[in-house]
């Protein structure tokens, strides 16, 4: 788990459902991480603090008892759960609502059924006492920025500024929306997709150049701004701010 979160030092992890806190013990030890695990079991929190203080890492790791729902992560970099699906399906709005974009999210065997994952593994696990299959899957999910609505767009290019509208609809991390050019009223962009606060949107051949072009951008706030690439190579500039 902590791996295909790429958990880095000075990540701040915070653990749902830490049960013996190895994930969280883990993060600190081979990561140098920090943060806290939460969990129900009065037991478990009070072995796992136990073993962060014999460990020496009591300073940077912690053992929370208390509700996963009125537990404040927004501070998480990366959020790990361990927990029944419709637990999962239940925090749902909590995580996109108050995590900051580019947040990694990973759970252990259970998904976000309509949130699909950015990466999955399979991972053997011969002694798992759960379940038929000897194997559990880990999803990870990236945080996505909030694009939905009407764009003022802006496309720089040979000294001249063009401005018009875009607009989006988002599904999760993918989007989809139309933008309004001169002659052609409102042309589809497609395969957009949002990891963290990088957008990336296609428009078609015509549509700017004889050939497909992409727009690959950064969220922040209600201002987009990026690039225009034809064949991986810049050829303009773009901004957008959104409509009130």
């Amino acid at each position: 788990m902590l791996d295909i979160a790429q958990v880095k030092a000075g990540d701040m992890v915070i653990d749902l459902g830490s049960g013996d806190g190895r994930i969280m013990i883990t993060a600190a030890q081979r990561h140098g991480a920090q943060g806290f695990g939460v969990d129900i079991d009065p037991r478990l929190v009070q072995r796992s603090n136990e073993e962060a203080r014999r460990l020496g890492i009591a300073d940077r790791v912690k053992f929370l008892r208390q509700d996963l729902f009125s537990t404040d992560f927004h501070e998480a970099n990366v959020l790990t759960l361990y927990l029944l699906p419709d637990v999962n399906i239940a925090l749902r709005p909590k995580i996109l609502a108050e995590l900051k974009p580019g947040t990694r999210v990973v759970s252990h065997d259970y998904d976000m059924r309509e949130w699909r994952p950015d990466a999955e593994q399979t991972i053997p696990a011969p002694d798992k006492k759960v379940g038929m299959r000897k194997e559990s899957m880990v999803y990870l999910w990236i945080v996505p920025a909030r694009v939905e609505g009407e764009w003022t767009f802006e496309l720089s290019s040979g000294g001249k500024t063009r401005r018009t509208r875009l607009v989006l609809q988002q599904h999760f991390q993918f989007v989809s929306g139309s933008v309004e050019l001169t002659g052609q009223g409102d042309v589809p962009v497609s395969h957009g997709r949002l990891r963290g606060e990088e957008l990336r949107l296609m428009l078609p051949p015509g549509a700017l150049d004889r050939g497909p072009v992409e727009l690959v951008g950064r969220v922040t706030g209600d201002s987009l701004s990026g690039t225009v690439r034809r064949a991986e190579r810049e050829v303009a500039h773009w901004n957008a701010h959104r409509r009130n």
